[in-house]
């Protein structure tokens, strides 16, 4: 009788002791409540709805902008010297958060932004071309544009708007050209604004300048309107439509043309005006990428542009 209690005693204390040690394991599995708070606002802030800009100097000082639809990229100064220019690149994105943050550092982590996992991609390619609408100064029919930005200032930077103003400079056969190039954009747009200030070897002036949109040697079908002062390009990459396209006021229109080239990059549509005599131009210019679902036909692009 007394083995019999004996041995119920420790099958009692060996349960007791097993259920201890599962409970103690469940509560180590479970995330407290202010770890998943802490988890809850890093994803919240992650996926934020907001007009952002950035200066990027683990990327070679990429510069990098960005609202609900689109973003934006330019080059800076640690950029490699050959095949790169101050063309615009486009980031397509397919959700209405900000994205830039999250792609430079899994990218810097070795997960590419040129792969599309589930928010967008970029595939664009920029080059030495203006990219989606960018400025060149033209002399005897040859566009002379900077290498990369030299320094920048951001203006204005919050949740519905961003303004940044970044300085060019680069040698022509006129002299010194300087652009002090003021971008900004508002949430809920598919373009970004520019006001620029040209000057000549340090005197603000009227140039003879350069819009281009890249058609990315023929691959794109291009279009324009003189009466609304714009120009645009559609073309598939990846089998997904993308539109791009630039404009400025009617009334500063020289001319628009279409100059196919065999050289790399070469390809764009122009347009060609001159800036003020106080060396100012303003301009708008940007994309629409058919895998946001918005703007998914050529139609529908040009007639965005024309309504601006």
């Amino acid at each position: 009788m007394r083995i019999k209690c004996i041995n119920h005693l420790l099958i009692a204390s060996l349960s007791l002791w097993v259920s201890t040690l599962l409970l103690g394991c469940n509560s180590k599995a479970k995330p407290s409540e202010s770890n998943e708070s802490l988890l809850e606002s890093n994803a919240n802030e992650q996926q934020e709805v907001k007009a952002y800009a950035r200066f990027v100097p683990q990327r070679n000082d990429d510069f990098a902008w960005e609202n609900d639809k689109v973003a934006f990229r330019v080059y800076g100064p640690a950029a490699p010297l050959k095949g790169h220019g101050s063309g615009v690149d486009a980031w397509f994105k397919k959700v209405n958060y900000s994205i830039i943050d999250k792609w430079y550092d899994n990218h810097l982590s070795g997960l590419s932004y040129h792969v599309d996992r589930g928010e967008g991609y970029d595939p664009y390619h920029t080059g030495t071309s203006r990219g989606v609408g960018s400025t060149a100064v033209w002399i005897q029919g040859q566009a002379y544009f900077a290498h990369s930005f030299k320094s920048y200032n951001i203006e204005v930077n919050n949740s519905t708007k961003v303004v940044f103003t970044l300085e060019y400079e680069w040698q022509t056969p006129l002299g010194l050209v300087h652009e002090s190039k003021t971008v900004s954009l508002l949430l809920g747009s598919q373009l970004f604004s520019v006001n620029s200030v040209f000057s000549l070897d340090g005197v603000p002036t009227s140039l003879s300048i350069a819009l281009g949109v890249t058609t990315h040697d023929e691959k794109a079908t291009v279009s324009f309107n003189y009466e609304t002062g714009r120009i645009a390009a559609w073309e598939f990459i990846d089998e997904i439509g993308v539109g791009t396209g630039a404009l400025i006021a009617p009334s500063k229109i020289k001319g628009i043309k279409h100059m196919p080239s065999i050289e790399k990059d070469k390809s764009h549509i122009w347009i060609f005006t001159n800036s003020d005599e106080n060396g100012s131009l303003e301009y708008q210019a940007g994309f629409a990428w058919a895998g946001a679902k918005e703007i998914t036909s050529f139609e529908q692009w040009n007639e965005y542009l024309d309504l601006i």
